[in-house]
């Protein structure tokens, strides 16, 4: 009954939260003036934290063909990430995938519904269990593939590509604690967790030059990142006209906005908080 109870409540309050997020998303795409040369003209923000939602919607309507498939690692509670607006606004079919049970449940209740092709899968993936996840997959090749789980993200987003998954759109979150020029990323762990990795809760992800690096070996182009350095954006550019992507003015670095609020240090400082942990070049 206390469970019934709580469950409730938390759906009464994520459905205010999914009305807000259409609103604000809504007004906020609206409000844009876009020019294709400048990804900051882009940014709207109705589910996303930053300005994802609409960076990922600029580059989905340049998108040669599309499949309208969508796949997140790292969906939270279902209303705050890259994909709910995908799902609830443009009606896309995807899988969103939550390591923690509990919110992935919370994501499945409030957001599965309302897409026919949606659906979300309490799973906790691995670079040895990404096989699995690309069997629940329908297409090899979604529209949009967003990477959030802040650890392991450039060991799993390689077992992807390994795998035979090439999204046409791959959103990856940086950690701009290593700076601009850094190529590197944490020690693989199967069961690495940010929260409890180093007391700073900064040690964790990928440097957007490790990102840059890995993803131009693959033969993807590096779009831009986020005015708030959280996310950067990669693209195959077979599916995406030469002339569009050969004009884009990137935005290349920015100190990630909310742990400068938190410590109010440069990315510089806060590395040193940390140097002394395991760290891999890319």
């Amino acid at each position: 009954m206390i469970t019934q109870l709580k469950n409730y409540l938390l759906d009464v309050r994520d459905r205010q939260r999914i009305i807000i997020a259409l609103t604000k998303g809504g007004a906020t795409m609206n409000a844009r003036r876009v020019d294709l040369m400048s990804p900051a003209t882009w940014e709207f923000s109705g589910f996303s934290q930053n300005g994802e939602d609409g960076i990922i919607d600029v580059l989905r309507k340049q998108l040669l063909t599309q499949n309208r498939y969508f796949v997140e690692i790292g969906c939270s509670d279902g209303i705050e990430n890259n994909s709910s607006w995908l799902v609830v606004a443009e009606k896309l079919s995807g899988i969103m995938i939550e390591g923690d049970p509990t919110l992935a449940e919370r994501a499945k209740r409030m957001i599965a519904g309302h897409s026919v092709g949606g659906e979300c899968r309490n799973m906790f993936v691995t670079r040895e269990n990404v096989h699995e996840l690309k069997r629940l997959m329908f297409h090899n090749d979604p529209d949009v593939f967003s990477l959030d789980i802040d650890g392991n993200d450039y060991y799993i987003a390689k077992a992807i590509l390994d795998n035979g998954i090439r999204p046409k759109i791959f959103v990856v979150e940086f950690n701009s604690v290593f700076g601009p020029e850094r190529s590197t990323t944490v020690a693989y762990r199967d069961d690495f967790v940010f929260s409890s990795a180093h007391p700073t809760q900064l040690y964790y992800g990928v440097s957007i030059k490790g990102w840059r690096n890995f993803f131009e070996a693959q033969g993807y182009q590096f779009v831009t990142i986020d005015q708030n350095g959280v996310n950067a954006f990669f693209v195959d550019p077979a599916h995406f006209d030469r002339g569009f992507l050969k004009n884009i003015m990137p935005l290349s670095f920015a100190e990630n906005l909310y742990q400068y609020r938190k410590f109010r240090i440069s990315s510089a400082d806060q590395f040193k908080l940390i140097e002394n942990e395991q760290f891999v070049d890319i």
